[in-house]
């Protein structure tokens, strides 16, 4: 059995493609590690890779969430941590495929997810709405200067977040931040990405698609079994810009070119993101041997 790995990377570089290949060479099975593809139904604004395209090759955590449930990173971790060590234990080779950077973090890296309480969270973001995330900042600087230094001062919900676990716990925020180390399971983390003007032009072509193939149907399908009311499933990239124009103009030529505009914008972050964690070797997603360069790092 191969070591487990990860192919990470931005929106549209072709992930998926690469996570069956690699696991039909390494007998493996994919492990889902893309935040909004855990959502039932949420098919067609996602790419959500077809039962054809997976070539019957096992897929894991795909599904699995009504769009009225909120996503959990540390529920996640515990659900992809037991589906990986399964796997190992049954002698499969899992394989990781997924842009959301903290999902993949989650699995890869020791990160800590402590508890929440509701009424210390609702004082903190009436005080947020109240005063700003300025006065917050400088309070989180006073308290934990290391984690006030990784959490930017527009980032209101970081902060909450971060003040919230140092009062819960009495322990500063960055005792539970990453800490760096090789990649759990050894896990090989590789980067798929292109040059960004070809990937801009894949992203306006994966969006046309999307909108041709029924997106809008898809959102008003979701929209009656709850999607407003999902915190985490109705701001997906698509699916709150038809959410918008379906309360509003129905301009849905207006709402395809903002979630083409956004996802771009999306893809810089996750680009910028994953080019952080020097462990990840990367590779030309449009170079003719892919897979077999894949296959050599995964076997490394």
């Amino acid at each position: 059995m191969s070591r487990p790995v990860a192919v990470v990377g931005p929106t549209a570089t072709g992930k998926s493609d690469l996570g069956v290949a690699l696991a039909e060479r390494l007998g493996g099975e994919v492990v889902n590690a893309d935040a909004m593809q855990l959502y039932r139904g949420m098919d067609i604004g996602t790419a959500k890779i077809t039962e054809a395209e997976r070539r019957g090759v096992p897929h894991h955590l795909l599904d699995v969430l009504d769009v009225r449930d909120t996503a959990s990173v540390a529920a996640y971790q515990r659900h992809a941590r037991q589906v990986i060590e399964d796997l190992i234990a049954h002698g499969r080779t899992p394989i990781l495929v997924g842009g959301s950077g903290l999902y993949v973090q989650a699995v890869v890296d020791e990160l800590e997810f402590p508890g929440t309480d509701p009424a210390v969270r609702a004082r903190l973001e009436a005080e947020l709405a109240e005063v700003g995330t300025g006065p917050l900042h400088e309070r989180l600087a006073r308290l934990d200067p290391v984690a006030a230094e990784t959490v930017l001062v527009g980032n209101g919900r970081r902060i909450v977040r971060a003040l919230e676990v140092i009062e819960l716990t009495g322990r500063p925020f960055s005792a539970t931040m990453p800490r760096p180390g090789p990649a759990r399971y050894g896990m090989a983390l590789i980067g798929i990405d292109r040059e960004p003007a070809e990937l801009d032009t894949r992203v306006d072509l994966r969006v046309e698609r999307m909108f041709a193939a029924g997106l809008v149907d898809e959102v008003r399908a979701l929209a009656d079994q709850g999607l407003r009311e999902g915190r985490t499933a109705s701001r997906a990239l698509g699916y709150q810009q038809v959410l918008a124009a379906l309360d509003t103009d129905h301009d849905f030529a207006a709402a395809a070119a903002e979630t083409a505009r956004a996802t771009r914008r999306f893809v810089r972050r996750q680009r910028s993101w994953f080019r952080r964690d020097r462990r990840v070797t990367w590779l030309d997603a449009s170079r003719e041997d892919l897979v077999d360069a894949a296959l050599a790092l995964a076997r490394a």
